[in-house]
């Protein structure tokens, strides 16, 4: 057993990633040989990543909030507590907060020598960001 005491602060996320104010926190990167990293990412009201992809897929788990999620070509979903989201290897998407709402989720991801966590692609523009339905 091994206990990491949280030593790092929560970390902003970056605007090359995100619109909008976004929060993350470091839950879980554990050393070779494991391939498994968890973040608790929080969206303020209208944050949302840009569209971008991961290797190996993502998992994400919404523990807070009421959000919105869509992958390349498909509708906006919106998510909940409790709901599971799992992105496909190589599927193109976005996640974050609704408009009014904060939303806050658990982003499970792997990776390896051979591939990345993620590949950031262009940021979601405002109409593909509002909900239609």
């Amino acid at each position: 057993m091994q206990i990491t005491r949280s030593s790092t602060d929560t970390l902003k996320g970056p605007a090359d990633w995100f619109t909008g104010d976004v929060y993350i926190d470091a839950v879980a990167a554990a050393p070779a040989p494991s391939r498994v990293t968890a973040n608790l990412v929080h969206f303020m009201p209208g944050a949302r990543t840009h569209w971008h992809r991961h290797p190996l897929g993502q998992t994400v788990f919404v523990t807070e909030g009421v959000g919105l999620c869509q992958r390349r070509g498909g509708p906006v979903e919106v998510i909940r507590p409790g709901d599971r989201v799992f992105f496909e290897a190589d599927e193109e998407h976005w996640h974050g907060a609704a408009p009014d709402r904060l939303m806050v989720h658990l982003a499970i991801n792997e990776a390896s020598d051979d591939h990345a966590v993620v590949h950031w692609l262009t940021p979601v523009t405002d109409a593909e960001y509002t909900p239609t339905h």
